[in-house]
């Protein structure tokens, strides 16, 4: 299932949470936040990639797997924020 080692995957959070609070135009929750939003975001894009038939995450190269993370990532971040309204979340 994981085709990734432990530094990768923190390696991928950490890229895919960056990424993912660029893109959702707020702040990040900090660093060790982003990460867990990356890394729990690719547990999600990797659920809904292997469902769409594309492979899960681990199947990739790290470029992809960032993707799928950060496609992941936003998703989280997305019902995150619908849930609490739109303010910051104290995760």
């Amino acid at each position: 299932m994981m085709g990734h080692g432990i530094i990768a995957w923190i390696i991928i959070g950490v890229i895919a949470g960056w990424l993912t609070g660029k893109l959702m135009k707020g702040s990040g929750f900090g660093f060790l936040m982003d990460m867990v939003v990356g890394v729990v975001g690719a547990l999600i894009g990797g659920f809904i990639s292997s469902h769409l038939g594309l492979g899960g995450i681990g199947q990739h190269g790290l470029i992809m797997s960032i993707v799928i993370a950060v496609i992941g990532a936003v998703i989280l971040t997305w019902i995150v924020r619908l849930v609490t309204g739109g303010r910051k979340a104290n995760l």
